[in-house]
């Protein structure tokens, strides 16, 4: 299961009036209109903890050095929302009130060319940052340590273009100091767009006025005085220009040489092999060099690197992920899954309805439930009659009236029965309500939390409902607790 935390258990009834019916994983209230971005929220250590398995090292994507230590962990937050969770040390935030005041204020920003911002936690001495997940590497892997392919001269100019807009865009949101860009700081999200890492714009209260990079890198005024300035960020930007252009780490002193000897070709990444217009490499080189001048004065600002760059572009209708040869939304499907799994996965209705009334209520035995144990009273038969209508109507496929009886079995049972949540789940999904048919299959998640049969169902209403990377994700959770439940079986045996 990984890091798989679900938040079904919070979950109220959808038989509550005051609910609304769109589920909390869709929620327009809750959810930036145009990136689909949480709002920022404090979450509770309990909750992260629980999202990563307790800080496990099988969550970790990366760690920081000793000048800033710090480790990145992959979770997946409630609505299966995977996130990044970067977990600081105490001594880099002594300060937990400025901690969070800063990351609230960072985290007010939405760009789809940032990674957003959406959470911190500071308890006791924990410090934590909540990010959107990348799952395609930093720039760095992409073109220093790249395995199959050199990432293509295209690709390095959307680069150039995405960063100017998402320091245009900090500007304009009056947030211009940006704490040692470099190709680490740039990561590709799942349709391989580049995006900057809002990390950066977080001033550590301890050593806030340091770059944790090699010098040679920082802006000469930060060597001189120790400040960060705007203008810092537009050298740090020159320098990434200059990885772009050479897919090396060139330190921009040697690389402002180059461009005065006018040896311009001794910058090109040869592993390009001339896969470029001249002229286009020309003005990036030149921008590099306007960008990297000693005087912080006479380097140009956000719109001038927008306007420079802007025009390059040559292929904006290819995807980025075409671009880069990377599978878009990959989802390693198992390689085993149950015939309900399978006919889930395949959109197979008719194999889903059979399969359901196959397994009947088998798989609630040993689960409390009022059908079974209830004193047998005028109540109960009216509850066990309604329950016969309803499976009736439901073999028939007459999902109308299934919806309509279990539906009154709901409001009279004491104890849930996630059958009956299934079958009206699958009900509503056969009369075009995706929507509710997600939330009862949430709600039989609830009342039988390892349920296979729970997970293919949403992974189902899902996919209907076009979120087809979490509906994968289902699918794996339910092929996963499948796994489970065999090998616990043939222990059995």
């Amino acid at each position: 299961m990984g890091c798989l935390h679900s938040k079904t258990a919070k979950l109220p009834s959808p038989d509550d009036p005051s609910v609304p019916n769109k589920p909390e994983s869709v929620n327009e209230d809750q959810v930036d209109q145009e990136n689909q971005v949480p709002g920022f929220k404090e979450f509770d250590l309990s909750e992260l903890k629980k999202v990563t398995n307790g800080f496990s090292p099988s969550c970790i994507v990366s760690e920081g050095g000793e000048k800033a230590p710090n480790v990145v962990y992959r979770g997946k937050l409630e609505g299966n929302r995977l996130v990044a969770i970067k977990r600081f040390s105490r001594q880099s935030w002594p300060d937990a009130q400025q901690f969070v005041a800063e990351a609230t204020g960072v985290g007010k920003l939405r760009s789809n060319r940032l990674v957003n911002l959406i959470g911190c936690c500071a308890e006791g001495d924990e410090r934590l940052l909540v990010a959107e997940y990348m799952p395609n590497d930093t720039l760095s892997k992409h073109l220093f340590h790249w395995e199959k392919q050199p990432l293509p001269w295209e690709m390095r100019v959307r680069v150039a273009d995405f960063i100017a807009q998402a320091l245009d865009h900090c500007n304009i949101e009056n947030r211009k100091i940006y704490h040692d860009l470099n190709a680490y700081r740039i990561l590709f999200d799942e349709e391989g767009d580049p995006r900057l890492s809002t990390f950066g714009l977080m001033k550590n209260s301890r050593d806030g006025k340091s770059y944790s990079t090699n010098l040679a890198y920082t802006p000469p005024e930060f060597l001189r005085t120790g400040r960060v300035i705007p203008e810092s960020v537009i050298y740090s930007y020159g320098t990434i220009l200059i990885d772009l252009l050479s897919g090396k780490h060139i330190p921009p002193s040697h690389a402002i040489d180059i461009i005065r000897g006018k040896n311009v070709l001794l910058l090109m990444d040869s592993s390009l092999e001339g896969q470029y217009e001249n002229e286009d490499a020309t003005k990036l080189v030149d921008l590099a060099s306007k960008c990297l001048q000693s005087e912080a004065k006479d380097r140009p600002d956000t719109k001038f690197l927008l306007s420079s760059v802007a025009p390059l572009q040559k292929q904006k209708e290819v995807a980025s992920h075409v671009l880069m040869g990377l599978p878009k939304n990959t989802v390693i499907l198992p390689t085993l899954l149950s015939p309900l799994g399978k006919a889930c996965s395949q959109n197979d209705h008719a194999a889903v309805h059979e399969i359901l009334l196959k397994t009947g209520y088998r798989d609630e035995e040993g689960a409390e439930n009022e059908l079974s144990f209830q004193e047998w009273t005028q109540q109960v038969q009216e509850m066990l009659n309604t329950k016969k209508f309803g499976d009736i109507a439901f073999r028939d496929k007459d999902f109308k009236n299934a919806i309509e009886c279990y539906s009154k079995l709901v409001g009279m049972m004491s104890v849930p029965s996630a059958t009956v949540f299934a079958r009206r789940s699958f009900s509503y999904l056969m009369t075009d309500q995706p929507e509710l048919a997600l939330r009862d299959a949430m709600q039989a998640q609830v009342c039988l939390p390892e349920w296979p049969t729970a997970f293919y169902l949403q992974a189902l209403a899902l996919s209907k409902l076009g979120m087809e990377t979490d509906a994968n994700d289902m699918l794996n959770d339910g092929a996963a607790f499948d796994a489970k439940r065999q090998q616990h079986n043939s222990w059995r045996c």
